[in-house]
């Protein structure tokens, strides 16, 4: 999984052209690597977001996101491919003046319970 990061205040600034850039730049990722992009999707605004967390007498929602940051977590793709180098090699991909983090994950089994990870 490819998580993407970037400052929503500046995606907010952005203006129809860099929007435009931006569209085409992952429409080409997408074709480029068509056999190993499985899926994925744009994520709302944090100010959009509910943080659930267990506390004491049980689940306590909040709204924004889990962490107060100037990045947030703003998209994903999960991808299939040989290598996590290979994963990697398309995540660089898409850092540019949006993008400005990538964090590659890999994603085990259905639980998250592999005893091997």
């Amino acid at each position: 999984m490819v998580l993407m990061y970037s400052d929503p205040a500046q995606t907010k600034a952005m203006s129809t052209s860099d929007r435009e850039v931006v569209r085409r730049r992952h429409e080409a990722l997408h074709a480029e690597e068509s056999g190993s992009m499985l899926n994925g999707a744009g994520l709302a605004y944090p100010e959009r977001t509910t943080t659930i967390r267990l506390g004491g007498g049980g689940p306590v929602a909040s709204e924004g996101p889990l962490v107060a940051a100037r990045e947030q977590l703003t998209a994903y793709y999960v991808i299939d491919c040989e290598s996590a180098a290979r994963a990697a090699s398309i995540a660089e991909r898409i850092l540019d003046f949006h993008v400005t983090a990538v964090e590659v994950r890999e994603i085990h089994d259905c639980f998250g319970m592999d005893p091997r990870v």
